[in-house]
């Protein structure tokens, strides 16, 4: 799958799961060294958002903004994935105030998994996964300009539908 950064094209590499089918497993670590896997919410929805790097202006507002709708939506898992490190993550979080869940995939096994490695980056593309209660991929949105803010309401209102 080709996606663009500012106008260029840049390749996906891997099969993205499509909508319907169970969500595949991934075990990344958050920012206190914890395995979590996806299998731990099963029975909650969960919505992944995936930016490429947390350190630039759109990944930045792509996370502040699902961190403030976590805190208004009950019983929905909101996850935030990139391959940035640990210590960038954890410096993000704490000059942005934002404590919502991170995870940081520097070995590329969501990616993989997900089919969203854009190897000439080095970095995960942009995209949300809604996944219900049963662990089934309900909503699936993968930004073809990776430079720009995704459709947070479209995803916002999937989730919320199957809380």
């Amino acid at each position: 799958m080709k996606v663009t950064k500012k106008g260029e094209a840049v390749e996906i590499v891997g099969i993205q799961p499509e909508v319907g089918t169970k969500a595949p497993e991934f075990s990344l670590k958050n920012l206190n060294d914890e395995v979590v896997k996806l299998s731990d919410f099963v029975g909650t929805p969960v919505l992944i958002s995936v930016v490429p790097d947390i350190d630039t202006r759109i990944c930045s507002l792509q996370t502040k903004r699902f961190n403030q709708e976590a805190a208004k939506v009950e019983g929905v898992k909101f996850i935030t994935i990139s391959n940035n490190t640990k210590e960038e993550q954890a410096n993000w979080c704490a000059a942005e105030g934002v404590d919502m869940e991170l995870l940081h995939d520097t070995e590329g096994t969501f990616g993989d998994a997900y089919g969203l490695f854009i190897p000439e980056m080095g970095r995960l593309a942009r995209g949300i996964f809604v996944i219900d209660k049963d662990g089934k991929i309900i909503y699936e949105a993968i930004s073809q300009e990776i430079a720009e803010e995704p459709d947070y309401n479209q995803a916002l209102e999937k989730v919320k539908a199957v809380r």
